[in-house]
């Protein structure tokens, strides 16, 4: 007889959708390669934020609003229900709403027989808090992956911490993918007993490498050394940082992708400095696209603030292009070698120069740089998250969900 699948429900606000697919992708990624492993079921509960229109004058409260409630998307199914939001007070009653607002949603999977074993949520709160009550409505056991900022940031704040910690002493386990994330769980509360380490991996088929002189001419850049900066256009990312940067490094051009709040701010303290002729901004990019403008570029930058376990530092390794970024979180858990890149000491445009001119005076090879990111493949994670799913299933481990 054919064991039965684990039945899973991913429960995280962080996860893509047919309006925003660039949205949480991280979670995403995580899920479909533990699905390749055809061990598991899964259906997904992304609730979104309720907005009275979609109309595209409000800008990013308007595309969220145009998600559909349910929809099939990359062969997944995700339920979106709405949840209440409201201003100021939102950060200290929203693992009550994003829960209230998710309870039709999983009774309805539960009315079409889809009797889930374990919850699933990804970042801490307010989804992991939420996932412990739906938990308990459910009488489920459940995990929680925190991801970086959940921990890092949130938690400095006195009632989150306190939901946090409450949360994890009923979790089967709590998850961090960085060792650094994992001591800062500890720090805060959280029972060591149940605490794991998970990173993520890197698709090393998709991110491979490339001629750079193909992928230039192909993306239509600039045959000059190059930067490249992603993420989300936030002040964390540290954009700012890199384009600075840029004037101290003139034989440079930077590329930057990705979409937010902060592009016209970027945009203006590039003319300001002058380096706007040597400046591309891409906008947002898909996961091919993106494996290209690694190949095509010479050095990643990533002058953050905070990480918890940025995916883009080993994708870019596995294209063979080395990195330069901040010593903050789960990074130096990856830049372990010079041969990966270098790590800045300080979060400074000082810094940013000093780190680009020392690699590219001693640039390693592309081979080299790849053969850094080869031992980070996702099988390990997957078999992890395999052997604790069936030990919570088999009733080895539980949580406190009742």
């Amino acid at each position: 007889m054919v064991p039965r699948k684990i039945r899973l429900l991913t429960f995280s606000t962080l996860y893509p959708s047919s309006v925003r697919p660039g949205h949480g992708i991280f979670v995403e990624t995580r899920l479909r390669e533990l699905l390749v492993s055809d061990e598991i079921e899964v259906r997904v509960v992304a609730p979104v934020p309720w907005f009275f229109s979609a109309d595209p004058r409000y800008g990013e409260y308007a595309r969220m609003a145009r998600i559909p409630k349910r929809e099939t998307h990359r062969g997944i199914d995700i339920l979106h229900p709405r949840y209440f939001l409201p201003p100021k007070v939102g950060m200290n009653i929203a693992p009550f709403t994003l829960a209230m607002g998710a309870i039709p949603a999983v009774q309805r999977l539960l009315a079409e027989g889809y009797d889930f074993d374990v919850i699933d949520a990804h970042y801490y709160y307010p989804d992991g808090v939420a996932a412990a009550l739906l938990a308990r409505h459910f009488n489920k056991p459940f995990v929680v992956t925190a991801r970086g900022s959940d921990i890092n940031l949130i938690a400095t704040h006195a009632i989150p911490r306190r939901l946090m910690r409450w949360t994890s002493s009923r979790a089967a386990a709590s998850i961090g993918v960085s060792q650094a994330l994992v001591q800062a769980m500890e720090k805060i509360g959280m029972p060591t007993s149940r605490l794991m380490m998970m990173p993520n991996g890197v698709d090393l088929e998709q991110f491979h490498i490339q001629s750079s002189d193909v992928m230039r001419t192909e993306l239509g850049w600039t045959a000059i050394p190059t930067l490249l900066s992603v993420g989300n256009l936030v002040e964390n990312k540290g954009h700012h940082l890199a384009i600075e940067a840029l004037a101290s490094l003139p034989g440079f051009q930077l590329v930057i992708a990705g979409e937010g709040p902060e592009r016209s701010t970027l945009e203006r303290l590039a003319s300001q400095l002058d380096v706007t002729s040597r400046l591309r901004f891409l906008g947002r990019v898909d996961q091919n696209q993106l494996a290209k403008c690694y190949s095509a570029a010479d050095i990643l930058v990533l002058p953050s603030s905070r990480e918890g376990w940025p995916n883009v530092l080993l994708e870019s390794m596995a294209c063979g292009t080395p990195v330069v970024a901040t010593r903050v979180g789960g990074v130096p858990e990856i830049v372990t070698s010079p041969n990966a890149g270098r790590l800045m000491p300080e979060r400074t445009v000082a810094d940013v120069v000093a780190a680009v001119s020392d690699l590219w005076a001693n640039l390693p090879s592309r081979e080299m740089v790849r053969s850094q990111a080869k031992g980070s493949s996702w099988k390990s994670t997957t078999d992890s998250q395999l052997d604790l799913f069936s030990r919570i299933v088999s009733g080895a481990l539980e949580s406190t969900h009742a």
